[in-house]
Protein backbone atom coordinates (compact mmCIF):
# COMPACT_ATOMS: atom_id res chain seq x y z
CA UNK A 1 0.00 0.00 0.00
CA UNK A 2 1.55 3.65 -1.09
CA UNK A 3 1.53 6.81 1.15
CA UNK A 4 1.39 10.56 0.59
CA UNK A 5 2.37 13.02 2.81
CA UNK A 6 -0.16 15.96 2.67
CA UNK A 7 -0.50 19.12 4.36
CA UNK A 8 -4.16 20.62 5.48
CA UNK A 9 -4.68 23.96 7.03
CA UNK A 10 -0.76 24.05 7.83
CA UNK A 11 -0.54 20.63 9.53
CA UNK A 12 1.29 17.82 7.99
CA UNK A 13 -0.22 14.19 7.50
CA UNK A 14 0.47 10.77 6.26
CA UNK A 15 -2.26 8.76 4.37
CA UNK A 16 -2.40 5.26 3.22
CA UNK A 17 -3.73 4.85 -0.28
CA UNK A 18 -3.84 2.52 -3.41
CA UNK A 19 -0.90 2.37 -5.76
CA UNK A 20 -1.19 4.73 -8.30
CA UNK A 21 -3.78 6.63 -6.30
CA UNK A 22 -1.33 9.29 -4.64
CA UNK A 23 -1.70 12.12 -6.93
CA UNK A 24 -5.43 11.97 -6.50
CA UNK A 25 -5.43 11.71 -2.71
CA UNK A 26 -2.76 14.67 -3.16
CA UNK A 27 -5.37 16.76 -5.31
CA UNK A 28 -8.22 15.99 -2.90
CA UNK A 29 -6.09 17.33 0.12
CA UNK A 30 -5.52 20.22 -2.05
CA UNK A 31 -8.78 20.74 -2.59
CA UNK A 32 -9.79 20.54 1.01
CA UNK A 33 -6.89 23.03 2.21
CA UNK A 34 -8.30 25.16 -0.07
CA UNK A 35 -11.73 25.25 1.05
CA UNK A 36 -10.62 25.63 4.20
CA UNK A 37 -8.44 29.20 3.30
CA UNK A 38 -11.86 29.86 1.79
CA UNK A 39 -13.87 29.95 4.91
CA UNK A 40 -11.05 31.12 7.04
CA UNK A 41 -11.06 34.02 4.73
CA UNK A 42 -14.91 34.45 4.72
CA UNK A 43 -15.46 34.00 8.73
CA UNK A 44 -11.93 34.65 9.84
CA UNK A 45 -10.02 32.83 12.78
CA UNK A 46 -13.16 30.55 14.11
CA UNK A 47 -11.36 27.68 15.16
CA UNK A 48 -9.52 24.89 12.75
CA UNK A 49 -12.36 22.29 14.10
CA UNK A 50 -15.07 24.21 13.23
CA UNK A 51 -13.02 25.76 9.99
CA UNK A 52 -12.59 22.09 9.13
CA UNK A 53 -15.99 20.91 9.64
CA UNK A 54 -17.52 23.72 7.74
CA UNK A 55 -15.51 22.76 4.48
CA UNK A 56 -16.48 19.37 5.06
CA UNK A 57 -20.12 20.14 4.75
CA UNK A 58 -19.48 22.50 2.19
CA UNK A 59 -17.77 19.58 0.03
CA UNK A 60 -20.28 17.25 1.17
CA UNK A 61 -22.96 19.95 -0.52
CA UNK A 62 -21.09 20.28 -3.87
CA UNK A 63 -21.16 16.59 -4.18
CA UNK A 64 -24.61 15.90 -3.25
CA UNK A 65 -25.65 18.60 -5.65
CA UNK A 66 -23.33 17.22 -8.10
CA UNK A 67 -25.01 13.36 -7.75
CA UNK A 68 -28.09 14.87 -7.64
CA UNK A 69 -27.59 16.87 -11.22
CA UNK A 70 -25.76 13.11 -12.63
CA UNK A 71 -29.19 11.19 -11.62
CA UNK A 72 -31.19 13.88 -13.41
CA UNK A 73 -28.95 13.69 -16.66
CA UNK A 74 -28.91 9.95 -16.92
CA UNK A 75 -32.78 10.13 -16.26
CA UNK A 76 -33.16 12.81 -19.20
CA UNK A 77 -30.32 10.42 -21.13
CA UNK A 78 -32.52 7.43 -20.43
CA UNK A 79 -35.54 9.07 -22.21
CA UNK A 80 -33.89 10.35 -25.27
CA UNK A 81 -32.27 7.21 -26.04
CA UNK A 82 -36.32 5.66 -25.41
CA UNK A 83 -37.43 8.43 -27.42
CA UNK A 84 -34.74 7.22 -30.15
CA UNK A 85 -35.86 4.08 -29.85
CA UNK A 86 -39.59 5.18 -30.41
CA UNK A 87 -38.44 6.98 -33.97
CA UNK A 88 -36.38 4.02 -35.11
CA UNK A 89 -39.35 1.69 -34.87
CA UNK A 90 -42.29 4.35 -36.13
CA UNK A 91 -39.03 4.94 -38.61
CA UNK A 92 -38.81 1.08 -39.60
CA UNK A 93 -42.87 0.97 -39.41
CA UNK A 94 -43.16 3.31 -42.32
CA UNK A 95 -40.49 2.00 -44.27
CA UNK A 96 -42.30 -1.25 -44.35
CA UNK A 97 -45.95 0.41 -45.23
CA UNK A 98 -43.71 2.06 -48.17
CA UNK A 99 -41.83 -1.43 -49.67
CA UNK A 100 -45.67 -2.84 -49.37
CA UNK A 101 -47.24 -0.06 -51.34
CA UNK A 102 -44.73 -0.13 -53.76
CA UNK A 103 -45.09 -4.11 -54.21
CA UNK A 104 -48.91 -3.28 -54.52
CA UNK A 105 -48.27 -0.91 -57.27
CA UNK A 106 -45.49 -2.98 -58.85
CA UNK A 107 -48.05 -5.53 -59.31
CA UNK A 108 -50.70 -3.35 -60.41
CA UNK A 109 -49.14 -2.31 -63.21
CA UNK A 110 -47.97 -5.45 -64.27
CA UNK A 111 -50.81 -6.56 -64.12
CA UNK A 112 -52.42 -3.62 -66.49
CA UNK A 113 -49.46 -3.87 -68.34
CA UNK A 114 -49.98 -7.76 -68.87
CA UNK A 115 -53.68 -6.45 -70.36
CA UNK A 116 -52.47 -4.13 -72.52
CA UNK A 117 -50.31 -6.57 -74.42
CA UNK A 118 -52.42 -9.75 -74.32
CA UNK A 119 -55.08 -10.99 -76.95
CA UNK A 120 -57.25 -8.49 -75.88
CA UNK A 121 -55.21 -5.81 -76.72
CA UNK A 122 -55.17 -6.91 -80.11
CA UNK A 123 -51.37 -7.84 -79.81
CA UNK A 124 -49.25 -10.83 -80.22
CA UNK A 125 -47.50 -12.40 -77.51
Amino acid sequence: MASVQVTIAGHGYRMACGEGEEARLQALATAFDRKIEEMRGAFGEIGDLRLHVMAALTLADDLSEARRRVAALESEIGALRREAQDATDRSGAQDREVVDALHRTADRIERIAAGLVGPAAGFPH
